[in-house]
């Protein structure tokens, strides 16, 4: 049984870092574990433009502790009128890693998102040409859909046609939560890829309603049935190269968790890499982590691998009921519970 770990420092491909207090508080708990990670876009207002995000990673960088080694990697919010222009010159200057396509309306922040894709067809064929990565929220958004299956619907409708169309994109279908996504995955050509969270590895829709509504339970796109779970975390540690460590980590304080319409997200940053952790032991999976972590991104988005390593050890970690900040607190995923490794 191994009880201790040293892996290639990690990345982590899914991050909402948010702004202002929020972002004080809660970046240095990505940079203590990531050496680099993929910022969503989704600020009100979002982040539309080259000089946006570029202003928006001063700020990420200026609420790093002091002797943080962390690069933020910039994402554009795409939307029916996004410039394409800008967007190509962002990503020349090395200020955009790639472009984040949400459904108008799929989760927070998203109402100035595409309301149809077809209306960023040419941006799209634009960014399939400079090889920008097309980043994708998986879910239509139509009221009559189910939204347990939102997902499967979104792969019929856009994802299978969008990816004959531009054969070419690089695709990463973020934070998927099913079967039907893991197998679309699987079947399609090298240049797509998927991002799995440690929660959806973890929980299934069950989490949301045992003993009443659980709201730190809920997220988007939302946890599915069992067999949905074990499809997904299967995929996780299997070691294929088109899955990779996404944590979707998307703190909202305690109040706007616990109200009348409660926000989607769930914090996970703090213990990010010891819940993965726990997950690949007990698949007796511990020698495919280094790759999911830190070999499988960067190598999917053309990058370096980081130099330097992180040590997981086999000891208790307790994650605490609450975080403080200023005067509220954010909830972490697994609140009150005792992970089995502990991140020196």
């Amino acid at each position: 049984m191994t009880d201790i770990l040293t892996i290639r420092r990690p990345d982590d491909w899914h991050v909402h870092l948010r702004d202002g207090s929020m972002l004080e508080a809660v970046a240095g708990y990505t940079a203590r574990q990531f050496a680099r990670a993929i910022v969503m876009p989704n600020l009100a207002p979002p982040v539309t433009t080259t000089a946006a995000a570029r202003a928006y990673r001063e700020r990420i960088m200026a609420a790093l502790p002091e002797d943080s080694d962390f690069t933020p990697l910039m994402t554009a919010y795409l939307t029916d009128t996004i410039d394409a222009d800008d967007l190509a010159a962002g990503h020349a200057e090395g200020v955009f890693t790639a472009a984040k396509l949400y459904p108008a309306g799929a989760t927070t922040n998203s109402d100035s998102g595409v309301t149809d894709v077809a209306n960023i067809y040419g941006v799209i064929e634009r960014m399939e040409a400079i090889d920008m990565p097309l980043l994708i929220h998986g879910e239509v958004t139509d009221s009559e859909i189910d939204i347990f299956d939102r997902e499967a619907v979104f792969i019929e409708r856009i994802l299978e046609p969008l990816t004959r169309k531009f054969p070419a994109l690089r695709i990463v279908f973020e934070h998927i939560t099913t079967a039907n996504a893991v197998a679309f995955v699987k079947d399609t050509g090298p240049n797509i890829a998927a991002t799995i969270t440690p929660h959806h590895c973890v929980i299934n829709r069950n989490a949301m309603f045992t003993g009443g509504i659980r709201p730190h339970a809920y997220c988007l796109p939302v946890a599915k049935r069992e067999p949905h779970r074990l499809a997904v975390r299967a995929a996780a540690v299997s070691g294929s190269s088109k899955f990779f460590l996404g944590t979707d980590t998307a703190p909202h304080v305690r109040g706007d968790k616990e109200s009348s319409c409660g926000c989607a997200g769930i914090f996970n940053a703090p213990f990010a890499l010891e819940s993965y952790a726990e997950v690949f032991a007990a698949e007796g999976a511990l020698d495919q982590l280094e790759g999911f972590a830190s070999e499988h991104g960067p190598r999917f988005y053309g990058l370096p691998l980081n130099e330097g390593t992180v040590t997981l050890r086999r000891a208790p970690t307790d994650v605490p009921d609450a975080i403080a900040l200023e005067g509220a607190e954010i909830v972490p995923f697994q609140a009150g519970e005792t992970l089995g490794w502990t991140l020196d």
